[in-house]
């Protein structure tokens, strides 16, 4: 892969996390585990709050439009009559969590629970945002070549600010000038990208959006951004085509700016 020079327009840098900043198998091994074993127990120490209630009332409302699908697992509402009963509820919640993680879905109200729940994980040590060792360094580089660094990824930008705030590299918020979400758009849609570029205001052409999945390089790629598809160990193997085609990176210190000679 070796060296890959930036094109003198490119302004910004704009980010995946999984596969690109952080390995999948902390995403896929520790940060979604954490979440099927200790939603129950989490559930019970946050009932009573208001902001694990709106979670509550949320994934009830998910679960209802979901009432047709297979396999589908229904919320009912609290009667008031006990502990006995408020065990039923709760494990409801939490086997429709379950359900809904087995699916890979990625509605609103999962992320939400995901988010809180993340966030005291972090906030109390027992999960640390990993990093890949080249990522730090190379973004500094950038940083002090002028470049603009963001994030962009289907995690939510509370997500996205835990990890970084709380990473094995330490709080590295710092370093980036801003996070966008799914709120954009999906990162398959090339107008996500021209969303992006407009609320950073430069044209699309002025970023590089470095990812491990081709099909996100390819919608960015549509509308007129700079894309370079990254390798990192436990990503999905790439076809011929696809290897042929984009340009491959697979660590941060292989892109030379031409702004840092």
């Amino acid at each position: 892969m070796g060296v890959l020079p930036v094109p003198a327009e490119v302004r910004a840098i704009l980010l995946d996390i999984e596969g690109t900043t952080t390995p999948i198998a902390f995403v896929q091994e520790t940060l979604f585990p954490y979440i099927k074993d200790n939603v129950k127990e989490y559930l019970r120490a946050h009932w009573e709050e208001e902001e694990c209630q709106r979670d509550v009332r949320l994934l009830r409302k998910q679960a209802q439009e979901d009432s047709s699908l297979d396999g589908a697992v229904p919320i009912p509402l609290e009667s008031g009559s006990g502990e006995e009963e408020l065990e039923r509820v709760i494990q409801a919640v939490v086997d429709n969590v379950h359900w809904q993680m087995s699916l890979d879905r990625k509605t609103t109200a999962l992320k939400q629970l995901q988010g809180h729940m993340w966030r005291a994980a972090y906030a109390t040590g027992h999960v640390k945002g990993e990093i890949f060792e080249d990522v730090v360094p190379a973004i500094r580089k950038w940083r002090e070549a002028g470049m603009k660094v963001y994030i962009y990824s289907s995690g939510s930008v509370e997500a996205q600010k835990l990890l970084f705030g709380y990473s094995t590299e330490g709080d590295i918020l710092e370093l980036f000038d801003g996070h966008f979400d799914t709120k954009i758009g999906p990162k398959v849609e090339s107008e996500s990208y021209r969303r992006i570029a407009a609320s950073i205001g430069c044209a699309t052409n002025n970023i590089l959006f470095l990812t491990d999945v081709p099909r996100e390089a390819n919608a960015a790629e549509e509308a007129d951004t700079h894309v370079a598809v990254v390798i990192r160990p436990g990503n999905a193997g790439l076809t011929d085509d696809e290897k042929s085609y984009y340009s491959l990176i697979s660590s941060f210190t292989e892109l030379f700016l031409p702004s840092s000679t």
